[in-house]
């Protein structure tokens, strides 16, 4: 291979390498949650942030679809009015609150 060559290849390398590693599964991750909601697996995620804002308004810090033993979960952190961070659990086939907890 010619060093002309290797340069890019290398610096493509080393950029992938600085990148975290969940912005590169980022978009698989959107797939398969589209994926399930269109299976009727799980509620879209606009419900799913209706429910978590009827128990614990405030600014969306975070969302997250987990998976174990075939069901699934979102976790969403909340920032309330008075500054406290919240974590929701919600089952996403349903929407029911599994768990409510205050991060601070």
């Amino acid at each position: 291979m010619k060093k002309q060559a290797v340069i890019p290849l290398v610096t493509t390398l080393l950029l992938l390498a600085l990148i975290p590693t969940e912005r590169l599964f980022a978009d698989d991750d959107s797939k398969r949650a589209r994926l399930l909601q269109q299976q009727g697996n799980i509620l879209p995620l606009e419900q799913i942030i209706d429910k978590a804002m009827a128990v614990k308004a405030g600014q969306i810090l975070e969302t997250e679809l987990d998976e174990d033993d075939g069901e699934y979960r979102y976790e969403l952190e909340i920032l309330d009015k008075q500054g406290q961070v919240w974590e929701l659990e919600l089952d996403a086939a349903s929407g029911e609150l599994i768990e409510l907890e205050n991060e601070d």
